[in-house]
């Protein structure tokens, strides 16, 4: 925990905490084997620890699973794995996870890359010591916020005419490539720019900041040929996809089948497991 604390932000790091204690709400309310063996609350077909092949839903690991083949679920189940030989120059992989986590985090130099990653949430909203905690609650109000500052005629456009129900580049899904649909960014008024890359900061500032804030100054940069989808009722509250892509990012939010559960992504198509620092 104290490598994650310096790997990542004040939010990022409090973000991860949330996330592995939804799982341990999980499991002293489910009996730790998870809703569905394997369906809609399970892991999703072929799901395995956070790899380097590809980031995953991971599982709970070899032999841990429940004798009926459910996932056992707890903050006891996360895994740390580094890959490479840690280094200030030479680019290496520091990789955390379990069921609803996987975080793949490449150091290349004074250069990162936190993609593919995916924070996920269940229960996505849980009571602990008193307080009431969500995980991706930021995501979820910053979403809504911005499709209903969008005026009508922005919205038809925003709005797909039809509906997504999970993620599209989600686990293994590496190197696919997809259209982009929805809003241009370059169709925004300034205040819902400005909204628009709030709510990707809950993604590309869960790293430490000494690599976030040059990520974010990249995204700004290519904002303009940013896009902003949405499949789903529009009133907060209700479970509704949607997603954000531009030259180096794609981020998707799915709930699964209701609000309490939700698979979101984070990748950067042409950095992915820092395949730029790696001369990939």
């Amino acid at each position: 925990m104290r490598l994650l604390q310096a790997a990542l932000s004040g939010p990022g790091y409090q973000k991860v905490v949330n996330i592995m204690e939804g799982d341990d709400a999980l499991r002293r309310t489910d009996g730790g084997n998870g809703p569905g063996r394997g369906g809609r609350g399970g892991p999703p077909p072929g799901s395995q620890p956070p790899s380097v092949a590809g980031s995953t839903q991971g599982t709970a690991g070899p032999g841990r699973g429940s004798p009926g083949g459910g996932v056992v679920f707890g903050r006891d189940e996360y895994y740390l794995a580094i890959l490479g030989t840690p280094s200030a120059t030479a680019p290496w992989m520091l990789q955390f996870g379990g069921h609803h986590l996987a975080i793949n985090l490449t150091m290349g130099g004074n250069q990162a890359s936190m993609t593919p990653s995916l924070p996920a949430a269940q229960p996505a909203t849980y009571t602990i010591e008193g307080r009431t905690v969500r995980p991706l609650g930021a995501e979820n109000d910053k979403s809504f916020a911005l499709i209903n500052a969008l005026d009508a005629p922005q919205r038809s456009q925003a709005i797909l005419n039809y509906r997504v129900a999970d993620l599209v580049l989600g686990p293994g899904e590496d190197g696919r490539t997809i259209q982009p649909e929805g809003i241009r960014a370059s169709a925004l008024r300034p205040a819902q720019q400005d909204m628009l890359l709030e709510l990707i900061r809950e993604w590309a500032g869960i790293m430490n900041d000494a690599y976030g804030v040059s990520r974010m100054a990249e995204i700004k940069a290519s904002l303009p040929d940013t896009y902003f989808a949405w499949s789903g009722p529009t009133t907060n509250g209700s479970a509704a996809y949607f997603r954000i892509q531009g030259p180096t990012l794609v981020i998707e939010y799915a709930p699964q089948g209701g609000v309490d559960h939700i698979h979101t992504i984070y990748r950067d198509p042409t950095n992915d497991y820092g395949a730029r620092f790696a001369g990939r």
